[in-house]
């Protein structure tokens, strides 16, 4: 869980906290009294450490900016806040640059070159799912994309998978994750081949081996047989599998949590994110959402 999910309040742009001490406190007793009025403010779990940086000017007439970081031991996030002059105000706000379209901003920033499409390449509307071959909501929602999605839209949609493997909680994801990858460079029909058996049997791949080695040892089976049907060169596609190189589902993890994932699936739907396995009927209405802006029609999606 990252540490903004504590952060996080849907209906407020900005807090107050009356710290009630004295002007000009002394620093630690002042960032004591912070951090306890963020720890109790936001529920922050003892675990997590808090550190309050050093003041800097702000624009705010009266306020200084202040900088806290939050530290779960594994991921550190830096939060803004402003800080009133007479130590007395702790104040949070959201600012927002009406100059740039957030969802183009966000879509910037990840990269699809070279990843296997489903749909029409050129659509308008791309659909980018952060995904993990053995995660069950996961598995829910390539049921959806696949089933609902792709069957509803057809060439109005895209639908592209990135990497993001909870190696924590899923030891054979990533192992999944590098075998799909070796499929994709040589057939995007073969990745997507493999990436329907993974998700549809996930439950057998997970309980008919007795290991780690074996669970693994069958998923390049499996991604050997997909290559094999779509004809690629038995030596290629071995040769990248033995490698197991992370290099590309790390660079794909990165890029998650710059982006603010923090568990699968998350969707980005030109660049409108979902988190979770969401109800078809609340993707269909981010789906069409997106048509509108992009000015495609949402007349055939109406059955659903």
């Amino acid at each position: 869980m990252l540490i903004s999910t504590w952060i996080r309040r849907s209906c407020a742009l900005l807090f107050l906290l009356s710290f009630g001490c004295a002007a000009q406190a002394p620093s630690p007793d002042l960032n004591r009294n912070i951090e306890r009025n963020l720890r109790s403010y936001y529920s922050v779990p003892a675990d997590v450490k808090l550190f309050v940086g050093a003041r800097t000017p702000s624009d705010f007439s009266g306020y200084d900016n202040l900088v806290v970081t939050f530290d779960n031991g594994q991921k550190k996030q830096d939060q803004k806040f402003l800080i009133s002059k007479d130590n007395k105000t702790l104040l949070r706000v959201t600012r927002f640059d009406l100059t740039q379209d957030p969802y183009a901003s966000t879509m910037k920033k990840i990269d699809l070159a070279g990843r296997p499409v489903r749909g029409n390449e050129n659509a308008k509307v791309t659909i980018v799912n952060y995904d993990d071959f053995e995660c069950p909501f996961c598995a829910r929602m390539h049921e959806t994309l696949t089933n609902d999605i792709l069957k509803n839209y057809g060439d109005r949609v895209r639908i592209i998978y990135k990497d993001y493997p909870l190696t924590e909680i899923h030891p054979w994801a990533k192992h999944a994750a590098i075998d799909a990858n070796c499929l994709a460079a040589q057939s995007g029909q073969a990745y997507w081949d493999f990436a329907d058996y993974m998700h549809d049997n996930q439950q057998q791949i997970a309980h008919q081996a007795k290991s780690l080695l074996e669970q693994e040892n069958n998923i390049d089976r499996i991604a050997l047989d997909q290559a094999q049907k779509a004809k690629i060169p038995a030596d290629t596609i071995q040769a990248c599998i033995k490698a197991q190189s992370d290099k590309q589902v790390q660079a794909s993890m990165e890029e998650a949590d710059k982006l603010g994932v923090s568990a699968t699936p998350t969707l980005f739907i030109n660049g409108y994110k979902i988190d979770g396995a969401i109800p078809a009927e609340e993707l269909h209405a981010a789906i069409d959402n997106a048509l509108r802006d992009a000015g495609v029609t949402t007349a055939a999606a109406t059955s659903h």
